[in-house]
């Protein structure tokens, strides 16, 4: 179970903080390490609290992760570097979001809580960087030769047949 960072999101934003650090990738919450094929790795990432063009308090979240994930091809564990650059924008009224969301359907925005968990918003962002079906580029491993090779070729029966009515 990770450890919560919580902040103030109004405050952090109005107040333009940044906040940086390190996790392990073995401190994150199930949720993540579900998706992984182990939990080495290191996650960096930057939280920034900034005005938007239109002066709406914002969040500016940077995560970079190395981690590990199986191949669903050969099944051979394989690094994946997450790499996410993501914005929420701060509302304090329902009507506002609302209103923000119909003018522009690429905002991503939320109603600000009292206190929010970077820990939790981090490993949202890993989540969502992850591929659905994470595969290397050619998988050259022996067990997917070896795999490939001990199946039975689902024709030969209709060889077999074949033959035998001749």
């Amino acid at each position: 179970m990770s450890n919560p960072i919580l902040i103030d999101p109004l405050k952090f934003a109005r107040e333009g903080r940044v906040l940086t650090g390190k996790l392990p990738v073995s401190t994150l919450d199930e949720r993540v390490h579900s998706d992984l094929s182990d939990t080495s790795g290191l996650v960096e990432y930057t939280l920034e609290g900034f005005r938007d063009g239109s002066s709406r308090l914002s969040l500016r979240l940077q995560v970079k992760a190395s981690v590990a994930v199986s191949c669903q091809r050969c099944l051979e564990v394989m690094p994946f570097e997450v790499n996410t650059d993501s914005v929420v924008t701060l509302f304090t009224r329902q009507e506002k979001l609302d209103e923000a969301c119909e003018l522009d359907e690429t905002l991503d925005a939320i109603l600000a809580p009292e206190e929010l968990d970077v820990v939790a918003m981090i490993e949202d962002e890993i989540i969502m960087g992850l591929p659905l079906s994470p595969k290397h580029d050619e998988c050259g491993s022996e067990a997917l030769t070896r795999a490939k090779a001990d199946k039975p070729n689902p024709f030969a029966v209709l060889a077999t047949l074949k033959i035998s009515k001749s």
